[in-house]
């Protein structure tokens, strides 16, 4: 996603404010020609500050994100602040760690608000991106840097396809059709965002999986679809079967279908391995052939952060400690009914688009509740509705493998009761998913490097 393009020249600046609503109100004022009015902005700028003290816009790496909706004609537009003595606000310690400012503005109908929100917050956890940032002097050197660690090396999409990436795909190709692969199926991290050589497979379907792989991506190979595999380990095996399940999801995949595989070690612009899936030998384990891979009222994008998310826990903990966790996605009503509180609801009384896990301020208010024992249960949309969850569903007939615990027989029995699904972060680093009781190790941490 080309954040750059919504990040005017004139809307980079240094901050003189010492407070966040000082801060706020300048950033704001960058917006007067799509903002025309003071009382547009004023408003506007109400909206941030009132919220800032519900839900703190910090993110961490000296970086706050305020964002919010508006009538505007634009998308998107940002603007950024540097602030480099930090800011005061309501006397909370953490705004003094402040130093840039980056205020989102969406238009009120922007369909993909959170996906940007998101891309946005996961840019910051780039350390060439933020090392750019932070090493910026003068304030023309600053606005350089802004610019271009949002776009890239060279604006320019590049198309080089070096001689080996070309063999690889040629080879790709011949072994699709000899294997009588229905699709083919490309990890686009392996290339830098700028060096992704198109890649076109005639007479089979292209699928693109990535972390941030885009709609531009998909239009720039020629696919047919994008999975947006996000925040998953450097595990080939994961990323392979997260991959496949989000796109059994999506109906990408069907389960008659031969996937031809193809990809390499993240960001090294280099492919190197070729490899070639039966999706039913793979997931008709867990999920039966003809049964519907979601519940009804579960949306794909929610199983995807979920599954991120989970992944996260497996791979790093929390705090330097390996944790357990478990999430339960759709049916809700039903699902409560089969559970009671172990702690009071920290979710209780906030506004669905501050609980939904699209939203990447979520992610770490997920992860440090995580170290409370009890289950997740959220929306089919990814709304959570309670966290701290005793699980008392009881399904006899349900058979599991030996030396699983409770968290495992709970997420078995659960799925099995309800029209629900299930991920279980295992403290030793394993994440498994369940759907109509059935399980399935989605990721293991001691599985070897990324396709």
């Amino acid at each position: 996603m080309r954040i750059d393009r919504y990040i005017s020249s004139n809307r980079i600046i240094d901050l003189t404010s010492k407070d966040l609503k000082s801060a706020y109100a300048e950033l704001v004022d960058t917006f007067d020609t799509l903002l025309p009015t003071a009382p547009k902005r004023k408003k506007v700028l109400n909206e941030l500050v009132e919220r800032e003290r519900s839900l703190t816009s910090y993110i961490g790496e000296g970086v706050a994100l305020p964002h919010a909706r508006v009538a505007m004609k634009r998308p998107y537009a940002l603007a950024v602040g540097r602030c480099p003595a930090g800011l005061a606000f309501e006397g909370k310690d953490s705004y003094e760690d402040i130093r840039f400012v980056f205020m989102l503005l969406a238009n009120e109908k922007a369909k993909n608000y959170l996906s940007f929100l998101a891309a946005l917050a996961r840019a910051f956890q780039d350390n060439s991106i933020m090392d750019q940032l932070w090493m910026a002097r003068e304030r023309t050197e600053f606005k350089t840097a802004v610019r271009k660690a949002f776009a890239g090396t060279d604006d320019r999409p590049a198309r080089r396809r070096t001689k080996f990436n070309k063999l690889l795909t040629d080879e790709a190709a011949k072994i699709a059709k000899a294997a009588e692969c229905s699709t083919i199926l490309i990890f686009t991290d392996v290339f830098p965002p700028t060096l992704a050589p198109r890649m076109t497979f005639p007479g089979f379907k292209l699928v693109l999986a990535g972390q941030d792989v885009s709609d531009e991506d998909r239009d720039h190979h020629r696919a047919n679809a994008t999975l947006a595999v996000r925040a998953l380990s450097r595990s080939r095996l994961s990323q392979l079967r997260a991959a496949i399940l989000l796109g059994l999801t999506r109906e990408i995949f069907g389960f008659q279908d031969r996937v031809c595989c193809v990809g390499g070690i993240p960001d090294s612009g280099q492919l190197d391995t070729i490899l070639v899936v039966d999706v039913d030998e793979e997931f008709e384990s867990v999920i039966g052939q003809g049964d519907e891979m979601l519940p009804h009222d579960v949306t794909a994008e929610a199983l995807e952060r979920i599954t991120a998310i989970s992944t996260d826990l497996a791979t790093a903990g929390r705090e330097g400690q390996s944790i357990g966790a478990m999430f339960i996605l759709g049916d809700h009503e039903e699902v409560t009914k089969r559970s009671k509180q172990l702690i009071l609801n920290p979710f209780h009384g906030y506004a669905e688009e501050d609980r939904s896990i699209l939203n990447p301020f979520m992610d770490e208010t997920i992860k440090e509740l995580a170290m409370i024992d009890g289950a997740f249960i959220l929306q089919g949309d990814g709304v959570v509705e309670s966290a701290g969850c005793l699980i008392q569903a009881k399904a006899d007939d349900v058979v599991l493998p030996g030396g699983l615990g409770t968290r495992h027989a709970a997420a078995a029995a659960i799925t099995h009761v309800t029209n629900s699904i299930a991920l279980v972060v295992s403290s030793s680093g394993q994440v498994t998913y369940f759907r109509k009781g059935r399980m399935f190790t989605l990721f293991e941490k001691s599985e070897g490097r990324s396709l």
